[in-house]
């Protein structure tokens, strides 16, 4: 019999309504250890909470996390809201006996990570980091080819994620342009999940050299209700984050890598793509096309060797049986799911889900080096 995971969960914009999803999909595709019951979403205002739960399928709402933490009907706690929230809902979540998802990047800087996984640790709950890309059944698949052996040792890694949201110098400072609720501008909010992909895949950074601008510096303050400009948008305020970020690492392997991120690749809407040279072969991949994954292998005969387009959707692939036949593509949303039926089965079985809060910090340590670096104008050691 299987076991229920009463689910709360503090947020309800974009990351709650990808995870509200997850959530009610994952039993009519996996069969995880414990089966999630979407028990009580939060929110700040009544209304918008109530019509939220409604709107996604939670039995009822909260407007103060600090009750949904403490409620004994709770055994998972969400964390979907803005990066300065993170520390303080995850350590009082652990305090209180709940396992924690928490979305990325996973606090205002290293510091507040560690506390983060200390509390989980000491509490001896179940904690994942929110690095959905993962479960991307292309990239699971191309774990699984460097594990094997098969690009042999790895030179270099090579990754960039461009967007153009913010390219509009009328669009308004939202939260993600405050560097006190964002803790940094596309560095933590795109450049955390390439790092993640980079120690996922290569493994880990020993140090990197980094440069950043923001390109327009004061915005229109949005009005405290909607989050979109007042009137005019006569009145600004200041962007005290990174636009975009370029910085070069070394790897403990002794890989070179590169990263780029930034908000103002104008006609990029999420461009996420990496590539990785090995002695023995390549891989590639972009996440607008991720039902496709790209390799070559030198071991192929000389006169067929080149790049082969595998697309992974075959009952063979990470993920892809759980889904539909042969052929029948996967979306965005499918990473979500896919970590979401993880992270139940973790927690139905007592294991520790990954990537972990300890896969967090690791990656929380590369940005604060970036971040270091950006000043110094230094190459900067990660910190372990």
């Amino acid at each position: 019999m299987q076991k229920v995971l009463n689910v709360g969960m503090v947020g309800y914009k974009f990351m709650g309504k990808a995870h509200s999803h997850a959530y009610a999909v994952v039993p009519k595709f996996f069969q995880p250890a414990a089966v999630p019951v979407m028990k009580a979403i939060c929110g700040l205002y009544p209304q918008e909470a109530e019509a939220a739960a409604k709107t996604f399928g939670w039995e009822g709402y909260e407007t103060d996390w600090r009750r949904l933490v403490e409620r004994k009907d709770i055994d998972l706690i969400d964390i979907s809201t803005p990066t300065d929230s993170h520390r303080d809902i995850a350590v009082a979540a652990a305090e209180n006996g709940k396992h924690i998802f928490c979305e990325k990047p996973m606090a205002i800087n290293l510091a507040e990570a560690k506390e983060m996984l200390q509390a989980a640790t000491k509490a001896g709950v179940q904690h994942l980091i929110g690095f959905n890309y993962r479960r991307v059944p292309a990239i699971a698949l191309a774990k699984k080819l460097i594990d094997e052996g098969r690009l042999g040792r790895i030179f270099h890694w090579r990754a960039v994620y461009l967007q153009d949201w913010i390219v509009n110098p009328d669009f308004p400072r939202v939260w993600r342009l405050e560097k006190a609720v964002a803790g940094s501008g596309s560095l933590g909010d795109l450049g955390a999940h390439i790092a993640d992909l980079a120690l996922f895949l290569v493994g880990d950074i020993a140090s990197v050299s980094a440069v950043a601008e923001t390109f327009i510096k004061e915005r229109p303050l949005p009005t405290a209700a909607t989050g979109l400009t007042a009137a005019g948008g006569k009145e600004k305020g200041k962007v005290d984050v990174d636009d975009a970020v370029i910085f070069m690492a070394k790897f403990k392997n002794g890989a070179l890598g590169s990263f780029e991120v930034t908000r103002f690749a104008t006609g990029r809407k999420n461009y996420n793509c990496f590539e990785i040279n090995g002695s023995k072969g390549t891989i590639a991949f972009n996440l607008e096309r991720l039902n496709e994954l790209q390799f070559l292998s030198q071991e192929d005969d000389a006169d067929s060797r080149g790049f082969r387009n595998i697309m992974v959707t075959e009952p063979t692939h990470p993920y892809v049986a759980a889904w539909w036949p042969p052929g029948h593509v996967l979306g965005w949303e499918a990473s979500h799911i896919n970590e979401v039926a993880d992270l139940c089965d973790a927690i139905g079985r007592n294991v520790l889900p990954s990537p972990s809060f300890a896969d967090g910090v690791k990656n929380q340590a590369v940005l604060e080096a970036a971040a270091r670096s950006m000043e110094s104008g230094k190459w900067e050691e990660v910190p372990r």
